[in-house]
């Protein structure tokens, strides 16, 4: 009969793949197995001898989960008699890192062979975007993409100027979010926030939208009309697909954003505004710049920040957080509450390109609430497009959901070798980080 100290032996390399710090002691507390994971999260050297829950760095882990509920050790009795999930602030090398940590008794044979198994989650990324995103209509915008999280840090970080933004992405990602975010966080946030979307006002309007006119300015003229310039004074503007924006127009956009004056259509008289102006496009300004279809001059003053916002598809570890959000909503809308989407519908949402970003997954969600049956979302509850994706898929590789064991196998196997940094394995199996990353969610892995 295998006895503990064989099945930890057995246990050990099991838990290097993972990607959590694990720690497993006897009943009194005392490491008897850990993976490297654990000296990754406290920033132990790798030859630091026994390991102790009261030493981990600067970091007291026995202290912490008396604190949590747990109780002294008594007699025999176990000091973690239950099970406990905390968030624990620590200190590596001079830096907070935030960890998620639970624990919990493993039986071996009965109450006289038990074991605690205690993980460790890094959850840093998860509370630098929380505390970027503290206002209620942050919701909408949920991430644990890292370059997803960087962009609106460095939002955050330029919202208290009023310096120009500009934010590039494709249709669907985000952007029109961002620009109302950005506003909240400004000094501006109490007055008006404007949007006005160029590429669906006719050429012909757009200037009047904008700059306003007078009576008798031309045909249908019949009042004075303010504009949008006016109407967001002191606060912001949001001039969305600025890329539409007629040539012929630019320059007098230019003046407006240079000394705040511009004229009212049909008015020879000079007003001043006071406005924040924020630019979007799903196209590349910079590439337009260049046709020779948009002014370089007003390319620099509307772009003296730039951020690019990623597509769904490069980012594909927001889904899962997505699609809890959008239920959430569709919920608080009517909507069925407590669906289950199972795995096979999970693969498909991880395993699809999202061509419309954000607002096609959103559309996507809300289909398959509509169309779920006896409390699950099915494949069968999936949008047309997606059902085709997959069927069209699974012919290009007819033994992919055989392949599932093996597949999970050589992702641990390189995971292991580059000690947990997924850009490296990565680049050990031979494909991008999304894409790693997307086989990781839809293997459970994460």
């Amino acid at each position: 009969m295998i006895n503990q100290r064989q099945l930890l032996e057995l246990l050990k390399p099991l838990l290097e793949p993972i990607q959590e710090g694990v720690i497993i002691t006897d009943r009194h507390g005392n490491p008897l197995v850990h993976n490297q994971a654990v000296t990754r999260l406290f920033g132990l050297a790798q030859a630091s001898g026994a390991l102790s829950l009261t030493r981990l760095g600067t970091y007291n882990l026995r202290a912490a989960l008396i604190r949590a509920g747990l109780g002294q050790a008594q007699g025999d009795q176990h000091h973690c008699e239950a099970s406990v999930q905390f968030d624990e602030e620590i200190n590596v090398d001079g830096a907070p890192r935030w960890l998620r940590i639970d624990s919990n008794l493993v039986s071996l044979n009965g109450k006289d062979h038990q074991l605690r198994m205690i993980r460790l989650r890094d959850i840093t990324a998860e509370r630098r975007l929380s505390a970027v995103m503290q206002d209620q209509g942050s919701l909408d915008f949920v991430a644990r993409d890292p370059d997803m999280i960087r962009l609106v840090e460095r939002l955050n970080l330029v919202a208290g100027s009023d310096a120009a933004v500009l934010l590039q992405g494709e249709s669907g990602t985000g952007k029109t979010e961002l620009a109302r975010l950005l506003h909240r966080r400004s000094r501006r946030a109490e007055r008006p926030f404007v949007e006005v979307n160029c590429g669906s006002i006719p050429a012909s309007l757009i200037e009047t939208e904008l700059f306003g006119h007078v009576k008798g300015a031309f045909t249908g003229a019949y009042k004075d009309r303010l504009g949008r310039f006016k109407a967001a004074h002191g606060g912001t503007l949001f001039l969305d697909e600025i890329g539409e924006l007629p040539r012929e127009l630019q320059p007098k956009l230019l003046r407006v954003l240079q000394d705040g004056g511009y004229e009212a259509v049909g008015s020879d008289r000079t007003l001043k505004v006071d406005v924040r102006l924020v630019a979007a496009s799903n196209r590349d300004l910079r590439e337009l710049v260049d046709r020779g279809e948009f002014r370089s001059d007003l390319y620099y003053r509307i772009a003296v920040v730039k951020l690019q916002v990623p597509p769904l598809r490069e980012r594909p570890g927001d889904i899962p957080l997505l699609i809890e959000a959008i239920l959430k909503r569709l919920e608080m809308r009517g909507y069925p509450g407590g669906l289950e989407l199972n795995r096979e519908a999970f693969n498909a949402f991880m395993n699809y390109p999202w061509p419309g970003n954000v607002r096609e997954l959103a559309n996507a969600v809300e289909h398959s609430v509509i169309c779920a049956t006896e409390g699950q979302i099915a494949p069968d509850s999936l949008p047309d497009c997606m059902r085709d994706y997959c069927a069209a898929r699974r012919q290009r590789d007819p033994v992919a959901e055989d392949s599932e064991t093996s597949e999970r196998t050589r992702i641990a196997l390189a995971l292991h070798q580059a000690a947990g940094n997924k850009t490296l394995a990565a680049q050990i199996l031979g494909m991008d980080r999304s894409t790693l990353w997307r086989r990781m969610q839809r293997l459970s892995m994460d």
